[in-house]
């Protein structure tokens, strides 16, 4: 089972929380500064607030699986599908430590394939807000 991924960029992280809490009538995973995940149930979805941006856009795209396995099968199936792909592994980004791959659609919108292993102390290290494979800038 995975779940859909939908990173936004909001002006407002307390007033975002409290809107999409009544939304889906649930509350965050995770709350950090400037961060905060839902891991909402139905229907699957992961939604990410990330404060600053530009406000009302996406930040990126991306499904939630439950294991490295998964993420290299994906890597593999992009990889044979001809796309250009960057794998991180054990990267720090977003609270958590996570293995990845990275793939960007037609007009740079950066999609990943990932499972958290770890919550972690930090919002990012080398992995995250990084450049892609096909140059677009990306941010977890």
């Amino acid at each position: 089972m995975s779940r859909l991924q939908l990173a936004l960029n909001v002006s407002d992280l307390d007033e975002a929380i409290r809107f999409y809490s009544r939304y889906f009538d649930a509350e965050p995973a995770k709350v950090k500064p400037g961060y905060a995940n839902f891991a909402i149930d139905d229907p699957p979805l992961k939604l990410v607030l990330m404060e600053g941006g530009d406000p009302g856009t996406i930040n990126h795209l991306g499904v939630e699986v439950f294991s490295t396995a998964e993420v290299t099968a994906k890597a593999a199936h992009l990889v044979a599908k001809g796309l250009a792909t960057a794998v991180e592994d054990e990267t720090t980004c977003c609270y958590a430590v996570q293995d990845k791959v990275w793939v960007d659609g037609p007009d740079g919108t950066s999609w990943e394939t990932y499972v958290v292993l770890a919550d972690a102390e930090t919002a990012d290290g080398a992995g995250c807000c990084s450049t892609s494979a096909t140059g677009a800038t990306r941010c977890c």
